[in-house]
């Protein structure tokens, strides 16, 4: 059995079928076939249920998947390992992070990181909560910043620091120079833009909303930080998010509020048991120092 029978394996798997593999891993199907029989009888099963219109796989073929899924993740590790440079003179690093923390983290953590590596290649990507579980599982991701919990067991939380919400308005709002502390009863009354529903920092506003009973206006939802930056900007309406978005320079102001501000943990999240490069090693580093 060759690396190469693997590989050839899961493309089956994951396209359904021999054409659209074949097609994908620049093969003919009959040689793409022949590879698999191969495999099926150097195993002694039958990997694939062919009677069917679609490609599927029969229970072994099922549990030799997963079990081929991990080999190759753990082959890329062990190649990433041979071309690591301690000296990080290169490299590259693979970065992912939720969204509200590219709106005011990912500016000042890469500046630092390219001024003292400035040969290690960045790779950066805004991603949810389960597409960064999945990439640090897949190992298509050296390490992300997100929140805590996780659901996978297999990724390891480091904890990195604490992030507190605001409201917050921008310059065009009517409140935007007050000075009071807003009650609850004063939040009320204010038409809120907010991240869309199935984004982790809309479940903490909802929940803090919830605990101070108070029943927002909710006016207008969006599904980008971006976009929901500029709606604020440019209208009279009030948002909540991590206080550190509110500066000057963004033209927001974070209004002072009855009460505590709603807090949660930032972690740093990486694959459990995995090799992790110097280039991982030391943006771990710069994180827990910042």
């Amino acid at each position: 059995m060759l690396l190469r029978h693997l590989r050839y394996l899961l493309a089956v798997a994951d396209h359904g079928g021999f054409t659209r593999a074949a097609e994908a891993l620049h093969v003919s199907q009959p040689t793409l076939s022949q590879q698999i029989r191969q495999l099926e009888e150097t195993l002694g099963v039958s990997l694939f249920d062919r009677t069917s219109r679609t490609v599927k796989p029969t229970d072994a073929g099922a549990a030799y998947i997963e079990c081929a899924r991990r080999v190759l993740v753990e082959l890329q590790a062990g190649q990433r390992a041979l071309h690591d440079v301690k000296d990080l003179s290169r490299g590259t690093l693979r970065l992912a992070m939720t969204p509200t923390f590219m709106a005011y983290l990912v500016g000042p953590l890469v500046r630092d990181y390219a001024a003292r590596f400035p040969g290690i290649h960045l790779q950066i990507f805004e991603l949810s909560m389960d597409d960064i579980e999945a990439g640090l599982a897949d190992d298509s991701l050296d390490v992300a910043i997100a929140f805590t919990p996780v659901r996978n067991a297999d990724i390891e939380c480091i904890p990195a620091f604490t992030e507190t919400l605001g409201i917050m308005v921008g310059r065009g709002h009517p409140m935007y120079d007050c000075r009071s502390v807003l009650t609850p009863n004063d939040i009320a009354q204010l038409d809120f833009a907010l991240l869309a529903s199935d984004f982790i920092t809309r479940l903490s506003v909802d929940e803090y909303f919830r605990q101070n009973g108070i029943t927002p206006k909710v006016r207008i939802e969006v599904n980008s930080v971006s976009t929901l930056l500029e709606v604020v900007r440019c209208s009279p309406m009030a948002t909540m998010l991590p206080q550190a978005i509110a500066t000057q320079d963004r033209a927001l102001r974070r209004l002072a509020v009855e009460g505590e501000a709603p807090q949660r943990g930032a972690a740093l999240l990486r694959r459990r048991n995995n090799y992790h490069s110097a280039a991982a090693l030391a943006f771990v580093e710069l994180v827990l120092e910042l």
